[in-house]
């Protein structure tokens, strides 16, 4: 079934646009990432100007991001003070993204821009998570479970201004998650992702939380920094096409449930290498993209005076 999108100025395959919706929402729900990594991409892929790709694809994140976040609630897996500090700094970036994101169409490089963006990001986080959850998965093989601590002390744990989050037994500086915020939020707005990607192994690897809180406290700051880059987004660049976002938000819905339930089932190392396997997977096939000589060299646009 053909529909066509206003914003976008293209007929897409409804089912399909269905299907991927879906597929993002199981990821969002096993990994607790918002899926934007992956989302951006496919559309790309289909036809979607990538400006319209990630103006719109922000606000599927919202509803798979809550769909997510109400089943990992109900495992009390969501650490909510530290989501709200991640929140604050989140919408901070937001702004500061959908900022440059308007600067770069003006200039008519924004398209070139998320394609290196992707490319460059996806492959240095994937490469690095792919490493470190093989290592995992080699040593619990061979020795069994590990017995560290609940978290390793580095650098920023002597950051100033220390809070203490109770549910994920941290005390650590708040400008640590802060930072990871705002980092994630400018993602959002540039790249049309939930940034849980990067903010996952983060939250992981530099804050120490318990994996098992990690996906949930993830949702829920994606929830609340998606929602604002898509009211600017729509705002300021005028890039999210209503009835795209529709369908991506059914299909992302219905399959952030599911993904939820088998995350539940699998180990943490596992799932770790799951998605860096999926994030170089992604990083490599925009990689190729980007080389081979496209079917239509030139391209006729209209241009609104200025």
């Amino acid at each position: 079934m053909q529909v066509y999108l206003p914003i976008a100025e293209m007929t897409v395959n409804a089912v399909l646009v269905l299907a991927m919706g879906g597929l993002v929402g199981f990821l969002s729900g096993l990994f607790g990432v918002g899926g934007g990594f992956l989302m951006t991409p496919l559309l790309i892929f289909i036809g979607v100007p990538p400006a319209v790709a990630v103006g719109t694809q922000a606000n599927q994140l919202v509803a798979a991001s809550v769909s997510g976040v109400l089943a990992h609630w109900r495992r009390q897996n969501v650490d909510v003070k530290m989501g709200v500090v991640m929140m604050i700094g989140g919408n901070v970036g937001t702004a500061l993204g959908v900022w440059l994101f308007g600067i770069l169409q003006d200039l008519g490089q924004i398209d070139v821009v998320i394609s290196l963006f992707y490319v460059v990001i996806l492959g240095s986080v994937g490469g690095l998570m792919l490493v470190e959850s093989a290592r995992a998965l080699w040593r619990v093989r061979r020795a069994g479970p590990s017995r560290r601590k609940l978290h390793q002390h580095i650098w920023i744990h002597g950051l100033p201004f220390k809070m203490r989050f109770p549910r994920s037994k941290l005390y650590v500086s708040a400008l640590a998650p802060l930072g990871i915020g705002v980092v994630g939020g400018v993602l959002v707005a540039i790249m049309g992702i939930g940034g849980g990607f990067l903010l996952v192994p983060a939250m992981i690897y530099l804050l120490g939380m318990p994996t098992a809180l990690v996906a949930g406290t993830s949702l829920f700051q994606i929830i609340f920094t998606t929602a604002t880059a898509t009211l600017l987004q729509a705002a300021t660049n005028h890039t999210v096409d209503v009835l795209l976002a529709l369908l991506l938000l059914v299909g992302g819905v219905i399959g952030a449930q599911f993904g939820t339930r088998v995350s539940s089932r699998l180990r943490g190392e596992w799932v770790r290498l799951l998605l860096a396997l999926v994030v170089v997977a992604v990083a490599g096939k925009l990689a190729v993209d980007m080389i081979l000589t496209p079917d239509d060299l030139y391209s006729i646009t209209t241009r609104e005076p200025s």
